[in-house]
């Protein structure tokens, strides 16, 4: 049985990272996009960086950015992941890829089928795809990611990409593992639903969402003893 891995985004202090870390998580996001509550400065990325362990791979999260600031984050900033969260053409994935030499993982926007089927014009480009809930469009003030909101889990079920997949978008403690059964995911990431307020992340609900992803592959195991 493949094991779930989990990415937690929008890390911005060292307690939450190492909470993250030591209870199984995979993947650690930092957000470099200054309109989200999770924005985090070059200076504090670098310093928390110090403290990833090499199994733990740091995805950067930028939206439609300039190779200006991709090259100026990954300065200072070892990154060993970029994950694209906007508007970027393939064309604009495999130039990122081509000139920074990394893997990258497109985000994609759904509340429907056809969003979700947009994808297939990126899997032979992007190194990992990444499915996210669509806000709606009369929404204040909405992200690119991180809203808290979910879409329909089953849309992504049985959908075969010749790279890997994150879920995402509305995940919480209390639905990760429904979330699991309904869209066949072995990946899932979250940020909002683990926090007490937007851009604060709560250490008991990081641990209790770990948890719970391990959980669902225990009972698969078994399932398949």
């Amino acid at each position: 049985m493949t094991s779930v891995q989990a990415k937690i985004c929008g890390i911005t202090t060292r307690d939450s990272l190492e909470v993250a870390v030591r209870n199984g998580a995979r993947y650690i996001g930092f957000v470099f996009f200054d309109r989200s509550p999770r924005n985090i400065s070059l200076a504090e990325a670098r310093a928390l960086a110090a403290h990833v362990p090499d199994h733990v791979t740091l995805c950067g999260v930028f939206v439609n950015p300039a190779d200006a600031d991709l090259a100026a984050t990954l300065d200072r900033v070892p990154l060993g992941l970029i994950q694209l969260h906007g508007s970027e053409s393939p064309e604009r994935v495999r130039e990122v890829k081509d000139r920074f030499q990394l893997p990258v993982m497109k985000a994609f926007a759904v509340r429907g089928k056809d969003d979700i089927t947009r994808a297939d014009q990126y899997a032979t480009i992007a190194d990992m795809l990444l499915f996210d809930a669509k806000a709606p469009e009369n929404m204040t003030d909405a992200l690119p990611g991180g809203n808290g909101l979910s879409f329909d889990w089953r849309l992504i079920k049985d959908h075969d990409w010749s790279v890997p997949w994150m879920l995402s978008g509305g995940l919480t403690p209390e639905n990760v593992n429904d979330a699991l059964r309904q869209s066949g995911a072995h990946m899932v990431d979250v940020s909002s639903g683990v926090e007490d307020h937007p851009g604060v992340k709560s250490l008991d609900k990081i641990s209790t969402f770990l948890k719970a992803v391990q959980s669902h592959k225990a009972k698969a195991t078994r399932n398949c003893s």
